[in-house]
């Protein structure tokens, strides 16, 4: 790792980032401010998270359905408030939830299973930019299911300095893990997957997959397919009103 550049963090903390000269991989130095970082778990400036959940559980809903088995269970590592699988199970998928530092809001009742080696996919949008050790998380999430639908923004090139790129989050100080396609790419040569990507959407995987099919997927799946998909699929929405009547969860 060498270092490239510094950024003020936070208005205050001048930090240190490196760079991997091999993948490419960009990170802060050892981030000591992360308990002033997360006095709230959302930061305060993701306005975009009701949208950003919304398209991702429709285009989630178009990749389970086209490259996976659309009846197993899913997890959201990372989950949040429960926004997304919330959406996920009023679509008709048998997603749960997994967060250990935020509230569980919108999918009380339907947190992970300890122990349970059923999980056919895991989707992490916008969580591999808040890891410390990266490898560390990915071998818990790659010891539970080999199919990770993700989202982080990978690198420009060349890469930017800190207040040339606003996903550096210095406001915030929450993103320390940055990643190319290099990075991805060498990840999933590490745990044997194959890797696609388009834009900020990534897909590890275990199946071999048609790279045009791919493409065509995310960029007119939310508009098209989606639609089409959701015509298909039975809610769980009063299923689990009625479960949760049942098991007595408030």
């Amino acid at each position: 790792m060498d270092p490239i550049f510094s950024g003020k963090i936070l208005k205050k903390y001048s930090v240190q980032y490196f760079q991997c000269t091999f993948c490419g991989y960009v990170c802060t130095e050892n981030p000591y401010w992360l308990d002033e970082s997360y006095k709230h778990s959302i930061n305060i400036t993701d306005t975009g998270m009701i949208s950003r959940n919304i398209y991702a559980s429709k285009i989630i809903t178009c990749m389970l359905f086209l490259f996976l088995k659309k009846k197993s269970k899913g997890l959201d590592y990372g989950g949040g408030y429960g926004i997304l699988t919330r959406l996920l199970r009023d679509i008709g998928f048998d997603f749960y939830w997994r967060d250990p530092f935020t509230q569980n809001l919108f999918a009380q009742g339907f947190e992970y299973p300890k122990n349970c080696n059923e999980i056919e996919v895991i989707t992490a949008f916008e969580n591999f930019e808040h890891f410390i050790y990266p490898l560390v998380d990915l071998e818990k999430i790659f010891s539970i299911s080999h199919n990770i639908i993700f989202s982080t923004e990978l690198l420009p090139n060349p890469v930017p300095k800190p207040e040339e790129w606003w996903y550096y989050g210095l406001e915030h100080g929450q993103h320390i893990s940055f990643y190319s396609k290099q990075t991805l790419q060498t990840i999933a040569e590490k745990f044997g997957v194959y890797y696609y990507s388009y834009n900020s959407l990534h897909f590890f995987t275990h199946k071999k997959i048609n790279k045009i099919f791919w493409k065509f997927v995310c960029i007119f799946g939310v508009r098209f397919i989606f639609p089409l998909i959701q015509f298909k699929m039975k809610t769980k929405t009063f299923e689990d009103m009625y479960f949760l009547m049942d098991t007595g969860e408030k």
